[in-house]
C-alpha cells in the first residue's frame, strides 16, 4: 500500500485527504438523515394538543423545537398563532429555509470532492506522462525501467482520483435525494399545520 503512495507521487496525498473528509461526510449524513430524526412521529398530534395553552406549555414546546427540525418549523407557526396568515406563514417558511439549510450542511462539499478528485487524477497522469517524455528525451527508450517511475505515477493517480470521485458523486445523488424527499414532507406536514392553526382559529 505504501509503495503504492510513493508511486503516485505528491498529488496522491491531496485525493488522500479528499478520500478521508468524504468518508467523514457520508458517516455523518448517514447518521444524521434519518427521517424518524427530522420527522419524528407523532409529532404532529403532539403539537396539536399544545397549540391552545402556548404559554402554559411553553417548555413542552421548547422540548419539541430542540428535538428536530420539524419541531422548529412548526413551533416558529406556534410562536405566532395570535397574528395573522400571513405573518405565522412567513415565520414557517423562515424556519424551514434555517432547517433544509441545516439537513443540506456538508452535502456541498462532498460534491466538490467528487468533482476535483478526477481532476487531481488527470492532472497526476498528465505530470506522470510529461516525466516519460523527459526521460525519453534524455535516455530514448531503450531502459523501461526509466519510464516505469512516471508510468506508474500516471495510472496510480488517475485511479486513486476514480476510486475516491466515483462513489463520493454516488452519494452526493443519494443524499441530495434524500433532502429533497425529507424537505417536501416537512413542507407537507408544515402546510397542515398551517391550516390547522387557521381553521381553529376561525371557530
Amino acid at each position: 500500500m505504501f509503495e503504492l503512495l510513493r508511486a503516485g507521487g505528491w498529488l496522491i496525498w491531496p485525493i488522500l485527504i479528499c478520500s478521508i473528509v468524504a468518508f467523514a461526510i457520508i458517516v455523518d449524513r448517514f447518521l444524521t438523515l434519518k427521517k424518524d430524526l427530522i420527522v419524528p412521529p407523532g409529532l404532529f398530534s403532539d403539537f396539536e394538543t399544545l397549540w391552545q395553552n402556548p404559554a402554559e406549555n411553553a417548555q413542552e414546546i421548547g422540548e419539541l423545537r430542540s428535538a428536530s427540525p420539524l419541531g422548529r418549523v412548526l413551533s416558529a407557526g406556534l410562536s405566532n398563532v395570535d397574528h395573522h396568515r400571513v405573518v405565522i406563514k412567513e415565520a414557517i417558511e423562515e424556519a424551514g429555509r434555517h432547517a433544509v439549510h441545516q439537513l443540506e450542511h456538508r452535502i456541498s462539499t462532498l460534491g466538490t470532492i467528487a468533482a476535483i478528485t478526477p481532476l487531481l487524477g488527470l492532472l497526476g497522469t498528465v505530470i506522470g506522462m510529461i516525466k516519460v517524455f523527459s526521460a525519453i528525451s534524455v535516455f530514448g527508450v531503450g531502459d523501461p525501467s526509466i519510464l516505469a517511475g512516471g508510468i506508474s505515477e500516471a495510472l496510480v493517480t488517475t485511479a486513486a482520483g476514480l476510486c475516491v470521485g466515483i462513489p463520493s458523486l454516488l452519494f452526493y445523488r443519494y443524499f441530495r435525494a434524500r433532502v429533497n424527499e425529507i424537505t417536501v414532507h416537512m413542507e407537507q406536514e408544515a402546510i397542515r399545520f398551517l391550516e390547522l392553526l387557521v381553521e381553529k382559529r376561525r371557530r
